[in-house]
């Protein structure tokens, strides 16, 4: 038996996305035990991931901590690495391959990149046609990559579903980074008054992050907690599963619910394609828009109408 090493700091919708290139490198290496380098945040969701053997925390200190990186190069080196997988591809697993796992065989956008394409031409792709490029260069026969299952990060749900007496219901997004609030689609009271007047059988429900509790007091839809906190991860993916419609801006939740089958749409705006982000699949599509304040509660409900009459 070999050491394989996965690295995939986050993000949680980039976590979503790898879950068929996970399942591909495990079903190639059965023989092998597969670890995961990650940050804490994600700890607790990939050792429930049935493709991972074991999972490492990389704490991300600063590359100016030579203590740090030393000790994680020891901590690395004593794992006796067959191959390094590295899902991240960001500046600072770059520096990782260079400076402290040279003598590792190493998979990266940069290692498999197309003969005459540099990286940032590269990154103009589907991601998730990236990633089966870095896999099949590397000896990787890809089944699930371009189709990622998310469904092993799904917690039963029973006792909240009872608690708040749900049965069919809509699960509303209308959250974003602080820091991207160009994502943010402004208009959901208004959407949430058209569903409820022309679809009476859902229930409207919202499951805000820790440092979203306090504004979802502004959306009129019931939020959804555990203990009075917020869900976990493996909770959220429950309630997305069991939910008969979706409705999310650009988000990590978003692409839960695309890898988790879901039906639904996310509202996009100038940032980025849904294409680029491999987010629409069969059941879960995107209404674009340059400027999400020119996208209006009936355009969104016209576009989900029949869709709702359906489920």
């Amino acid at each position: 038996m070999s050491n394989i090493l996965i690295i995939k700091h986050g993000s949680l919708g980039d976590i979503a996305q790898i879950s068929g290139a996970i399942q591909d490198i495990k079903e190639n290496h059965s023989g092998d035990k597969v670890i995961m380098l990650t940050t804490s945040t994600y700890e607790e969701l990939f050792l429930k991931c049935p493709y991972i053997d074991e999972v490492y925390i990389d704490q991300r200190f600063s590359r100016l901590n030579l203590f740090y990186l030393l000790k994680l190069k020891q901590m690395i080196s004593k794992l006796r690495l067959l191959k390094i997988f590295d899902l991240q591809n960001s500046s600072r697993t770059s520096f990782y391959r260079k400076f402290l796992f040279n003598k590792i065989k190493w998979s990266s956008t940069e290692t498999t990149l197309p003969l005459g394409t540099n990286k940032s031409d590269f990154d103009n792709d589907p991601v998730l046609e990236r990633f089966n490029f870095q896999l099949t260069n590397s000896n990787i026969i890809t089944k699930h990559t371009l189709k990622p299952n998310f469904s092993w990060a799904c917690e039963n749900i029973d006792d909240l579903k009872k608690k708040y007496n749900l049965e069919k219901y809509i699960l509303l997004f209308p959250f974003c980074s602080i820091d991207l609030p160009h994502k943010k689609w402004p208009y959901y009271n208004d959407l949430i008054l058209l569903i409820k007047k022309n679809n009476p059988e859902f229930k409207l429900i919202i499951a805000p992050s820790p440092n979203e509790i306090e504004e979802s007091k502004k959306i009129n839809a019931l939020v959804i907690l555990k203990d009075n906190k917020a869900l976990t991860i493996t909770q959220l993916a429950g309630l997305i599963d069991k939910a008969r419609f979706i409705i999310s801006n650009d988000t990590g939740p978003a692409h839960m619910a695309a890898h988790l089958g879901a039906k639904g749409v996310t509202l996009f705006g100038y940032h980025t394609t849904p294409k680029k982000v491999s987010i629409e699949t069969n059941k879960f599509k995107a209404i674009v828009k340059d400027n999400l304040k020119e996208l209006s509660a009936e355009e969104v409900y016209s576009n989900i109408s029949k869709e709702l009459s359906l489920v």
